[in-house]
């Protein structure tokens, strides 16, 4: 296990909090303990955290990056972050929202006439809005029968570098009626946000990748974050990808799932990252840096998740991002992702001055590990 704590590191607009203004530094210990929880044997195969807040700059870790080499997990380390990626669409879409080149109740048709239609659909009928908040009813492809069984066991390993175009994933999303009228209900769905990503391409004129890059990557400096495309390997440092390729196995045989064409998540889960960026991103964007104070709010107004297939008790989803009541009684904003051999964490106070980034390289521990690990670092009473 390794930790480290620095008073120097500071959050992309936020000053970095002189070491004579920190009067105490917080004892880490417990939280320490959850991570060797999290990856002794029969657990994941690694875990890292790192937390800023008022006191400045925490990371942990407990087990391996990589289980052939013993190597132990880094902070410089990349990994796929799964959904966590539809905070950085979702950021996109309302830049351009602010900047009055589409508006958040624009319609599908308008943006991308003909795409939605047919089959209980009616692109006339559902938002920018909806696709961001997932109310718009739409299936998401990624439950589709025929396309998850790809994914399983040896057939993941015959995919594992097919190449999706977006519309085809959105065919496949369609393909499904809706389970209710936009608006209506909560539905969590991918499908949504390639939606948005294909209008995010038509307002700018360019890929998402340039847009993710020039909007956000840049200007606050993300040294590690990029979308792959189809490029099937992490470049730079990274961690090793553990799976076990939704196996049903009371003991299920582990892969290394590190190498993989991630086109079928993109806009809704294919960015790499690290703990770092992810602080940045997530600090910038909850002090307001991202978006004017109008979009901010928007991002912020959360709809109830409980929906005809309940998502993760206690939150609430607004435009990308979502709230998550933890036991502590303490509620924090970010969102969080999966894909095959990595989970990832970002959440954070609402004033985005105690954030916490954690991700695990090994898709079998499940949101478990992060609920015990936000529920030991943000406790009540420090203004989260």
């Amino acid at each position: 296990m390794t930790s480290h704590f620095s008073t120097e590191a500071t959050v992309e607009g936020t000053p970095a909090v002189p070491a004579a203004a920190i009067t105490a530094t917080p004892d880490r210990a417990a939280l320490q303990q959850v991570l060797d929880r999290a990856a002794a044997p029969g657990g994941a195969p690694g875990v890292v955290v790192e937390v800023r807040d008022a006191h400045g700059a925490w990371f942990g870790s407990a087990g391996v990056s990589d289980t052939g080499t013993g190597e132990e997990r880094r902070p410089s380390e990349r990994f796929r972050i799964g959904s966590t990626t539809k905070a950085f669409t979702a950021t996109l879409v309302l830049q351009l929202a602010a900047e009055g080149r589409l508006g958040l109740d624009d319609t599908i048709e308008r943006w991308l006439p003909g795409m939605v239609a047919g089959n209980g659909y009616d692109g006339r009928a559902i938002t920018i809005r909806q696709l961001l908040n997932h109310t718009s009813g739409i299936f998401n492809y990624g439950n589709d029968a025929q396309f998850f069984a790809k994914g399983i066991g040896a057939a993941w390993f015959e995919h594992r570098y097919d190449t999706y175009a977006p519309e085809q994933l959105i065919r496949i999303g369609l393909a499904t009626p809706p389970s209710f009228a936009p608006g209506e209900a909560f539905l969590y769905s991918n499908t949504n946000y390639f939606l948005a990503a294909l209008i995010v391409e038509k307002i700018t004129g360019g890929t998402l990748a340039e847009a993710l890059t020039h909007r956000i990557v840049h200007p606050l400096r993300l040294t590690g974050t990029y979308l792959p495309g189809t490029e099937p390997t992490i470049q730079g440092p990274h961690t090793r990808h553990y799976s076990t390729l939704f196996a049903s196995d009371a003991q299920p045989e582990v892969h290394d799932a590190t190498d993989m064409n991630q086109s079928f998540a993109w806009a809704a889960g294919g960015i790499i990252s690290t703990t770092d960026d992810l602080q940045r991103f997530f600090g910038a964007l909850l002090q307001g840096h991202l978006l004017p104070a109008e979009q901010q709010q928007e991002m912020f107004t959360t709809v109830d998740t409980t929906g005809p297939v309940p998502w993760i008790p206690g939150t609430r989803y607004g435009l990308g991002v979502f709230s998550w009541a933890l036991p502590s009684g303490v509620t924090v904003w970010g969102n969080a992702g999966a894909t095959y051999g990595s989970w990832t964490c970002a959440m954070g106070s609402r004033d985005g001055k105690h954030l916490l980034t954690s991700q695990v390289n090994g898709d079998w521990s499940g949101l478990g590990v992060f609920g015990d690990v936000l529920t030991t670092e943000f406790v009540a009473a420090d203004g989260s």
